[in-house]
């Protein structure tokens, strides 16, 4: 018997990255599964987004596990498409005991720089999408008295950080929106929790622009990026996190091991936020 045996889990973002390891997981603790995902692209990053062999990768790897999985495409900023796909999962495989809203985008750019689409993209997909997919499942984890969410946040959740504003903001927020989701579903036995990713590689942080962010110049390499991470990091040898690390997380606050713990966020980080901070570029004059 699995953790989350005969659960049924809804993962946004499911495709790749964190979003696949969370299905993967799910389905190896007894979970079906259901992959809510974007197949083309539809916002301005400097990453490819998520394709359709990415969604039929996962789905192969769920059901290798013998586990039950629907793959939707959508775009969390839309509430029919989320409505329509929370319909569809209970149509067919009855219910939904777990959201996992994982979807989210990254972008750089100073706050005074940033292009209005640029900020409506950002807020759109990692605030207003957390709040659309848990309107999404509420009525029907409400009517069953019963249900877990959990919400990506980050580590800028709980900290600034150098040129995304837009997306430090919009990891605030969820918090803050993931404390009010567990106030408010408390009464019906429903409970939602945060966690806070530090540096994870996943398609979404290793590519160029990330790459050159951490190198400190144009032209850098993914060594930059991993020899970075290791100042990320206070415990030893850590470097970027696997993604496995925030669906143990997960999985562990989505299991009956954490019954009682509702509206708590927990970092996975490596222990980056315990670090006394420096300036690493300061002004002396």
């Amino acid at each position: 018997m699995g953790l989350l045996e005969g659960k049924v889990a809804l993962i946004t973002g499911g495709s790749r990255g964190q979003g696949r390891a969370h299905a993967v997981t799910c389905a190896r603790e007894g979970a079906d599964v259901v992959i809510f995902d974007l197949a083309t692209p539809a916002v301005d990053v400097a990453y490819k987004l998520a394709t359709p062999d990415d969604h039929a990768e996962t789905v192969r790897q769920v059901q290798a596990l013998g586990r039950r999985i629907l793959a939707i495409e959508g775009d969390v900023r839309g509430q029919s498409t989320l409505d329509k796909a929370v319909a569809q999962t209970i149509a067919e495989l009855g219910s939904i005991d777990i959201l996992i809203a994982n979807a989210g985008i990254w972008t750089q750019g100073n706050f005074w720089e940033l292009t209005e689409r640029q900020w409506d993209e950002m807020i759109g997909v990692n605030l207003t999408g957390v709040w659309k997919s848990a309107k999404a499942v509420a009525p029907h984890m409400i009517e069953r008295t019963s249900g877990s969410i959990v919400i990506t946040s980050s580590a800028n959740g709980l900290e600034p950080g150098d040129r995304y504003a837009h997306y430090v903001s919009a990891k605030h927020g969820v918090i803050g929106l993931m404390k009010n989701i567990a106030l408010e579903l408390a009464p019906y036995g429903i409970r939602c929790n945060a966690i806070s990713p530090g540096a994870i590689k996943t398609p979404m942080t290793d590519h160029q622009a990330a790459w050159d962010m951490f190198a400190g110049h144009d032209n850098g390499t993914e060594e930059d990026m991993i020899q970075g991470g290791y100042h990320y990091n206070a415990l030893r040898g850590r470097t970027f996190l696997d993604p496995q690390a925030i669906a143990d997380t997960a999985l562990y606050l989505n299991s009956k091991l954490a019954d009682n713990v509702t509206g708590v966020t927990i970092p996975v980080d490596g222990g980056h936020l315990l670090m006394p901070g420096i300036n690493p570029t300061p002004v002396r004059q």
